[in-house]
């Protein structure tokens, strides 16, 4: 018997940026939409406007349910009225947007808390408006943790093809990082990113973890936290069944990882994973949001309000975060499906 195909959230992303146009384009895609049930939630004003934008056209039949999408076998659209179309400017922050934003998105974690869908993909979000519309949290990964009641380690995932990272700190003050060093926060990304490459079909992951200082401490003359705190919590790490190496010095640790060395990189800080990464592909960056009960999944760029409504929206970073999600969404069916036939018996 077929595995039932995972049923994925889209969500439009910020009404001003470059978020509908994107989903239009990947939906245009029949080898995508192929790969998964797919509900599409937010206005459907928006729905058509980003159908104008990308110059494509797609029925997409409306449901009045999550539940009702699992009965379909093409896209649908589930509307939600948030926003009218009066009060969206394009490349524009606003509460309204932020707004609509947060209501679409509770209404998916939601659902996700009663098993009726399997992943999420959202298309880019603007911070600033979110926080305007009433986001109480440093970024969307927090909003999706307390939400879904997560009280373990959770992080952001950046990936790039076959190359994935996480970080023990993420969006913190730079003069703060070297607060957030702990072992602790170290096992849980270093265990989270093993559980999530293995989820997206990496059998036998190889981690590797990054220093904090130049030269990864240069045997603790420029700084003691690699001896102190990140070797030991690596030797942890293999203890607990995440082997990884490290550290490794963040200036070297990019390069050995493109040359196909490493699957994973655990990073100490933002900037130390996304500058490499962005580097190496701007346009083709996913973020993964880790340690959450279900796949949720962005591209890394934002809502490129500089090209917003103008049609010129690259997908590419759009349908690899679809394709991911789609991933670790048959594998969220997989363990959902073993975990009810142990209840069962």
């Amino acid at each position: 018997m077929s595995q039932q195909p995972p049923c994925i959230a889209l969500t439009l992303g910020d009404p001003a940026g470059i978020g509908p146009e994107l989903i239009a384009k990947l939906l245009s895609d029949k080898e995508a939409i192929n790969q998964a049930q797919i509900v599409v939630v937010g206005d459907r004003w928006l729905w058509e406007e980003g159908q104008r934008v990308a110059g494509t056209r797609q029925h997409l039949p409306e449901v009045g349910s999550f539940a009702e999408a699992h009965q379909a076998d093409s896209p649908v659209l589930l509307p939600v009225e948030t926003v009218l179309h009066d009060g969206i400017r394009y490349a524009q922050v606003s509460a309204a947007g932020g707004a609509s934003v947060l209501e679409i998105l509770k209404r998916c974690l939601d659902a996700a808390q009663e098993g009726q869908i399997d992943a999420i993909c959202f298309a880019p979000l603007n911070k600033l408006s979110m926080k305007r519309g009433g986001l109480k949290y440093e970024d969307e990964l927090h909003f999706f943790a307390e939400r879904l009641k997560v009280d373990s380690y959770f992080c952001e995932f950046n990936t790039l093809g076959n190359l994935w990272t996480s970080r023990i700190s993420s969006h913190v003050p730079l003069s703060e990082a070297a607060s957030f060093v702990t072992r602790e926060r170290i096992l849980g990304a270093t265990r989270l990113i093993y559980g999530a490459l293995k989820a997206a079909g990496v059998a036998e992951p190889r981690i590797a973890v990054a220093g904090l200082n130049p030269h990864a401490g240069e045997g603790g003359t420029c700084g003691r936290e690699e001896i102190d705190i990140i070797a030991p919590a690596i030797a942890e790490c293999a203890d607990a069944g995440y082997p990884a190496q490290g550290p490794i010095p963040a200036d070297t640790i990019f390069r050995r990882a493109h040359d196909g060395e490493f699957d994973g990189v655990v990073t100490m800080y933002h900037d130390q994973g996304q500058i490499a990464l962005k580097l190496l592909g701007f346009e083709r960056g996913v973020t993964v949001q880790g340690g959450l009960p279900l796949p949720i999944t962005t591209p890394a760029h934002g809502t490129a309000f500089d090209i917003a409504g103008q049609g010129q929206a690259n997908v590419e970073a759009m349908r690899h975060a679809f394709n991911i999600a789609c991933r670790m969404g048959r594998h969220h069916v997989t363990h959902r499906s073993g975990r009810q036939k142990s209840i069962k018996q």
